[in-house]
C-alpha cells in the first residue's frame, strides 16, 4: 500500500507536482514510521549490518527535515549523520572518494551522507572544481565504490529530492523572511540556483551512468515537504527492513546467567514472566 501510494521515480519529470499530504495523516504516518526505524536499528545493531544512505537534491528540498526525523528517535552511537561540504585542505590532496571511505560505518551502524561523493559529478563538474577528465572518469570510480560496498555486505539507499525552480524560489523567500532560518541561506546557494540548467543536465547525467541494479537512483518530490518526507522514509524503511529479521533479539544466555548472579534466579524468572 505504502509503495503504491508513493511511488519513486527514475527521472525528475515524472516526478508530480501535486502530490500531498495532510497534517493528521503525515503525524500519523510519521509515527508510525520512527517506530519501524527504531525496530530497523535494533535490527542491525543486533546482527551487525550496515547501510549507507544517500541524499542528494537541490537546496531547499528537504534533506535536513527528513534526517531530522530520524535523527530524532534514533540512537547516534549507531546512527551518524554526515553533511558534507567542500573538502578540507588534507582530503583535497587525495582521491576524492579518500574522505567518505573514513566515514562509512561500522558493524551495527547506519551512516547518512547529507551530500556525498556525488558532488564530484555535481558541483564540482558544474563550478569547475574538477577537470573535464577527472569528473568523466568519476562514474565508473562511484560504481566501482558502491560496488564494492555491496560486495561487503553494505545496503546503499541513494535518494534525490527534487523540486521545481518556482518552488524553491518561494522556499528562498520563506527563509529570507524567518530569522530562525536565515542561516540555511548561503552565496553558494544562490549560485548553484543561477546555474539551475547546468545542475539539471549533470544530475541527469549522473542518475543514468551511475544508477545501478543494486545501487538505483530514485527520485522523490519535495514540492510538498510532508509528503517528500513521509515517501522518503517509507522509502527507507522498505530498503533496510527488506529481508531483515526485525523481531526483537533474544536474551543471550550470559545475560540471562549474570541477571540471575547479581539479583537472584527466582526473582529473574518470575520478573521475566510477568513481563512476556
Amino acid at each position: 500500500m505504502a509503495r503504491k501510494r508513493y511511488p519513486t521515480y527514475s527521472r525528475p519529470e515524472e516526478a508530480p507536482e501535486d502530490l500531498t499530504l495532510s497534517r493528521a495523516d503525515y503525524e500519523a504516518e510519521l509515527a508510525a514510521l520512527q517506530s519501524k526505524l527504531q525496530a530497523i536499528q535494533t535490527a542491525y545493531i543486533s546482527q551487525r549490518r550496515r547501510a549507507v544512505i544517500v541524499f542528494e537534491g537541490w537546496d531547499t528540498a528537504g534533506k535536513g527535515g527528513t534526517i531530522k526525523r530520524m535523527l530524532s528517535v534514533l540512537d547516534p552511537r549507531a546512527f551518524k549523520v554526515w553533511p558534507i561540504g567542500p573538502p578540507g585542505p588534507v582530503a583535497a590532496e587525495h582521491h576524492f572518494l579518500y574522505r567518505f571511505w573514513e566515514r562509512l560505518p561500522e558493524h551495527g551502524n547506519i551512516a547518512v551522507f547529507d551530500r556525498s561523493w556525488y558532488g564530484r559529478v555535481l558541483v564540482e563538474r558544474v563550478e569547475g572544481f574538477a577537470s573535464d577528465r577527472e569528473w568523466e572518469l568519476s562514474y565508473g570510480q562511484i560504481n566501482s565504490f558502491e560496488s564494492m560496498l555491496i560486495t561487503e555486505d553494505y545496503r546503499i539507499l541513494k535518494l534525490f529530492l527534487h523540486i521545481t525552480p518556482e518552488i524553491q524560489r518561494k522556499r528562498f523567500l520563506q527563509r529570507l523572511k524567518d530569522p530562525a532560518r536565515r542561516w540555511k541561506l548561503a552565496p553558494d546557494d544562490f549560485r548553484n540556483r543561477r546555474n539551475w540548467e547546468a545542475y539539471r543536465i549533470a544530475a541527469d547525467e549522473m542518475f543514468r551512468r551511475t544508477s545501478t541494479e543494486k545501487a538505483p537512483w530514485v527520485i522523490l518530490p519535495f514540492h510538498d515537504k510532508k509528503y517528500g518526507r513521509i515517501a522518503a522514509l517509507h522509502y527507507i524503511v522498505d530498503g533496510l527492513s527488506d529481508g531483515v529479521d526485525l523481531t526483537p533479539p533474544k536474551l543471550s544466555k550470559q545475560i540471562l546467567e549474570l541477571s540471575k548472579e547479581e539479583f537472584g534466579a527466582k526473582t529473574v524468572e518470575d520478573y521475566l514472566k510477568n513481563d512476556s
